[in-house]
């Protein structure tokens, strides 16, 4: 049985302590199509419908409250960006970050990780471990972020729970602990069993809510379920409480086991224990690394770093705005912080709490919290903010692209227009725009080509730009780098025609193939070739 005592926070010591126990930042993460998106809005609704500012918000289907909020998304039922929303419940501020599902936009979501401090992992019932959900677990086991899962969709057709704990165990070697059990599954699911307290949520009747299940005999479940084996459900919850591991929130929170809870968001059903999982079980604001040291989270002075950037998100202002993770100390309206990057100071005018689309003026923020930032093209992926100290948040990933493409505008009176729009996508990080040194038009490259798509519908709703996409002769990019600086001059100068700058300036070397990439490294004497960029850099 777990042991819930366990999850008792030790009393903090200040007021800004204080108000960093109570937050909680995590993302969800899944294959495309487990259902991660409606669980995203169901948790919002049992987030009382209410932001940070006071503000209600009607939810349902209104369009600004849907954490899937661009046309594309829309059109096709898609994640293809991250959102992030703020919400209240049960005493703790929750930071929510709904990553795109599809793997053709795993840099956002990589970079997304890099600002949480636990996840939520949504597996189909019917399907299990695929591909995508393990290669993010992959990527959360790096960074060492517990991770609570959700089995959904247990109302439809779906496999024997124990062989899917027996999957996750075996596939990701992560320990599982039920803390709720499904009694019946598919068209004979009627709801969870409480293992910690022996009650029983019903999916029809209120079994949505949240706090203490029912307590109801087994054998009454039968009357309301012809098919259900009462004998067989006894065994099975016999055998769930005495044989599966017990909770250990040391173990959940160095990312050895999992708390595992079931459900169906379409439903809605199984979300209100989950939320109350993560609020009782899920860290805190954890200390970042940075360049120097390790930043804990209740120290006195503010901290943060940009860890996406999304333009024009109203669409009748050209908005940028700056996704900050705040990882120390608190943020005030109006306070000045240091952009480390560039040394110079930058008023905080009107930091932002988000809800998807919509938002509200944040007059402060603590360590965990996620803001946005109004900005000009100041901040950049990778930055960080400070009260004064000249640190710098590391770990901000950018991947070398797997597709190359040629831009091509259909209306060449409009070049100076694309730069800029170019610009500012790369900045933000829907794609990677290299600019040849040789002089050559600019090229862009992706990791999948749904990212074409998402850049070309997005240059033609936002910028009026048509565009379409040209094989070029470049298929690979790889950052460059040495230690003698005189060494990558030369190369540099060898390989002009391709070679370009990155939207930081930083040198690619662009290769034919794969070949022609071996080939040129293996000649390269000193030059270091890198298909990861870590956005670390203090100038």
């Amino acid at each position: 049985m777990p042991d819930l005592a366990l999850k008792t926070e030790s009393t903090p010591a200040s007021p800004l302590a204080a108000e960093v126990a109570r937050r909680r930042t995590f993302a969800i993460i899944s294959h495309p199509d487990a259902g991660k998106t409606t669980l995203t809005e169901k948790l919002l609704l049992f987030g009382g419908a209410i932001n940070l500012a006071g503000q209600v918000k009607a939810k349902g289907e209104r369009r600004n409250t849907r954490s899937d909020w661009m046309k594309i998304e829309r059109d096709r039922g898609i994640s293809v960006v991250t959102s992030v929303m703020t919400f209240e419940f049960d005493g703790r501020v929750f930071n929510l970050l709904d990553t795109p599902g599809h793997e053709d936009f795993s840099e956002d979501t990589y970079r997304t990780l890099t600002a949480v401090d636990s996840a939520v992992m949504v597996i189909d019932a019917a399907k299990g471990i695929e591909a995508r959900t393990r290669k993010l677990f992959e990527v959360c086991r790096l960074r060492d972020i517990p991770i609570v899962t959700f089995i959904n969709k247990m109302d439809r057709e779906s496999r024997d729970t124990f062989e899917l704990l027996d999957e996750i165990e075996k596939t990701l070697a992560l320990d599982t602990t039920p803390m709720t059990w499904p009694v019946g599954r598919g068209r004979d699911f009627l709801g969870t069993y409480d293992i910690a307290t022996g009650g029983i949520r019903l999916l029809e009747g209120g079994g949505a809510k949240t706090g203490a299940a029912e307590r109801i005999d087994i054998a009454d479940l039968a009357a309301r379920n012809a098919n259900l084996n009462v004998d067989e459900i006894r065994e099975e919850l016999a055998l769930a409480t005495e044989a599966c591991k017990p909770f250990e929130l040391e173990a959940f929170r160095e990312g050895h086991l999992t708390p595992v809870y079931f459900g169906s968001a379409l439903r809605n059903f199984g979300v209100g224990d989950l939320l109350e999982g993560l609020g009782n079980f899920a860290p805190p604001p954890r200390a970042q690394e940075s360049n120097l040291r390790k930043v804990e989270a209740d120290e006195p002075r503010m901290t943060a770093f940009v860890f996406k950037i999304q333009a024009n998100m109203d669409p009748n202002h050209r908005d940028r705005i700056a996704f900050a993770r705040l990882c120390s100390g608190k943020l005030t309206r109006g306070m000045k912080a240091k952009l480390v990057r560039t040394g110079k100071p930058m008023p905080l005018s009107s930091p932002q709490f988000f809800f998807a689309q919509d938002r509200a003026i944040a007059d402060e923020a603590f360590a965990g919290d996620v803001v946005g930032i109004p900005n000009h093209g100041t901040l950049r992926i990778g930055d960080t903010l400070t009260e004064g100290e000249d640190v710098t948040f590391v770990g901000v990933p950018s991947f070398a692209p797997e597709i190359v493409r040629r831009v091509r505008l259909t209306d060449a009176m409009k070049a100076k227009k694309l730069k800029e729009a170019l610009q500012q996508m790369s900045e933000e990080g829907v794609v990677q725009v290299f600019r040849p040194r040789d002089g050559a038009p600019a090229l862009v490259g992706v990791v999948g080509m749904l990212q074409l798509d998402v850049l070309k519908a997005r240059l033609d709703a936002e910028y009026s730009l048509p565009v379409d996409f040209e094989v070029c002769e470049f298929q690979l990019a790889r950052w460059i780098s040495s230690d003698d600086r005189k060494k990558l001059d030369v190369f540099i100068a060898a390989n002009g025609s391709g070679v370009a700058d990155d939207v930081d300036g930083d040198p690619v070397f662009l290769a034919k193939n794969e070949f022609y990439l071996g080939y040129t490294r293996e000649r390269a004497e000193g030059i270091v070739f890198s298909s990861v960029k870590d956005v670390k850099k203090t100038s």
